[in-house]
């Protein structure tokens, strides 16, 4: 659970940024957002830099905040203790329940659900970026498709792909989740890391 550590892009993820950016750089872009963590604002820059736009910084874009489990893997909650192994299974299932001094699924969802609308009554029919972080993205995602929040634990991300929403005209629509063809992946090569 890396959560709200600031980590810096490692040579892969800066390769990736470019990667994304040139991409993305093909549409029209009004405005690209990013959570306010070093990592994302490093592979916003990239494109912000090829379409001439600032990186706009959004506290509501920052990664779930997990509190007393900051930084420990899975398997280190499980044998911290038998009250953190427990607690972890009801959060894992349940979007209510935070972690020790952190955020719920729930109110993750509430708080980047709230900064998408807002984005939308400021662009309206436009297309904006968000450079973000798996819960986030994850929770967007079904609020997207209007499903329950820990729904998004059943969904997989891998780094610097791209996932499209569109929010326009009333309607939410799911228009592309986690695609990687602009890093040059193949189900192949993805099989076997």
């Amino acid at each position: 659970y890396i959560g709200s550590r600031d980590d810096a892009l490692t040579a892969r993820g800066q390769r990736q940024a470019e990667q994304l950016a040139a991409a993305l750089a093909l549409l029209p872009v009004a405005a690209v957002y990013t959570s306010p963590l070093r990592r994302t604002r490093e592979t916003a820059q990239p494109l912000a830099n090829k379409l001439g736009l600032p990186v706009m910084v959004a506290d509501a874009l920052r990664e779930q905040a997990f509190g007393d489990w900051e930084g420990m893997t899975r398997a280190e909650v499980l044998s911290a203790s038998v009250a953190s192994a427990d607690l972890l299974r009801v959060w894992e299932t349940d979007a209510m329940i935070a972690p020790p001094g952190g955020e719920s699924v729930a109110a993750m969802t509430e708080r980047v659900s709230s900064f998408v609308t807002t984005l939308c009554e400021h662009y309206p029919a436009q297309t904006v970026v968000l450079v973000s972080h798996v819960g986030p993205i994850k929770v967007l995602i079904t609020a997207t498709l209007q499903v329950a929040p820990g729904t998004a634990r059943q969904m997989f991300l891998d780094p610097a792909t791209i996932s499209v929403v569109d929010w326009s005209n009333m309607e939410r629509i799911l228009r592309l989740f986690n695609s990687h063809a602009h890093l040059g992946w193949t189900a192949a090569r993805w099989m076997q890391q």
